[in-house]
């Protein structure tokens, strides 16, 4: 999916600390970010974390990828979570139709982009690819702003982002030190750290939760194991991302931890409007 430049020599990969450290760190401001700007401005607050994870995950993805047609890329990628922003923002009630519209001119004008920058043909599959994740990518993340506008909506938001949260920093700590059983040759995440993950989002959903009918507390662990194991396996991903790339960068953390919470965002949008009803 990446596409690095033809004559770049490989590096030498990054250690498991320098792997999962900042990855870690970045997950925390990550959270404190979607959680903080909410409860201090409310929506507006929400509307801005938002944006700014967004031109983050632009940005970040740009570099980590090395696309090609960066300028072009990233241009893309802004336009695109500015559409979904307000396509999540207009309707009275939020509707996930706005991003289809979004979607389908975001590829049309990177089908454009592609094909008419001057760069040899053999890239232009992988560099189309990358973008399109981008583009996906960023409108997933936008309807965390959905999520907060269904009934319960700002509690579970909250919720959401704790849980996605409290896996990928158990994950990344565990990976640190117990990569075991590999998933991957050269990718130093395990399966331990995975089901780990997943155990730590189940247990921050039903504290959440405070207790309640089983039947509830069925649910809470239903919703945590979701959005937990949708942002561990998405941070698995990163993780190839990362040591592809191998040298060290401000964007790779920034992937590893914008990108779980952005994959998530989708699952937690329906299970919300399921149990909200």
């Amino acid at each position: 999916m990446t596409s690095a430049a033809p004559d770049a020599l490989p590096s030498p990969q990054l250690s498991s600390a320098r792997h999962h450290l900042p990855a870690a760190g970045a997950v925390i401001a990550v959270a404190a970010l979607l959680t903080g700007l909410p409860a201090l401005f409310d929506d507006a607050g929400r509307v801005a974390a938002v944006a700014v994870l967004q031109l983050a995950l632009v940005g970040g993805w740009v570099v980590a990828t090395g696309l090609r047609g960066a300028v072009g890329s990233a241009v893309l990628g802004v336009l695109a979570a500015a559409g979904a922003d307000v396509a999540l923002l207009l309707p009275e009630r939020p509707e996930l139709d706005g991003l289809l519209v979004v979607l389908g001119l975001g590829f049309l004008a990177a089908v454009v982009h592609q094909m008419t920058r001057r760069a040899p043909r053999e890239y232009l599959v992988a560099s189309l690819a990358g973008v399109l994740l981008l583009l996906s990518s960023v409108c997933a993340l936008a309807v965390q702003l959905g999520v907060a506008r269904v009934d319960d909506g700002p509690q579970a938001a909250a919720t959401g982002v704790l849980v996605v949260g409290a896996a990928l920093v158990v994950g990344h700590l565990v990976d640190l030190l117990l990569p075991r059983p590999q998933l991957a040759a050269g990718v130093p995440r395990g399966l331990v750290g995975l089901v780990l993950a997943v155990f730590a989002g189940v247990a921050v959903a039903l504290l959440a939760d405070g207790g309640g009918a089983l039947v509830e507390q069925l649910w809470a662990a239903l919703y945590g194991a979701t959005l937990a194991g949708v942002a561990a396996l998405t941070a698995v991903g990163a993780s190839y991302v990362v040591v592809e790339r191998a040298e060290p960068s401000w964007a790779l953390p920034v992937v590893q931890a914008v990108l779980p919470f952005a994959a998530a965002a989708p699952f937690g949008y329906a299970l919300t409007l399921y149990a909200t009803g």
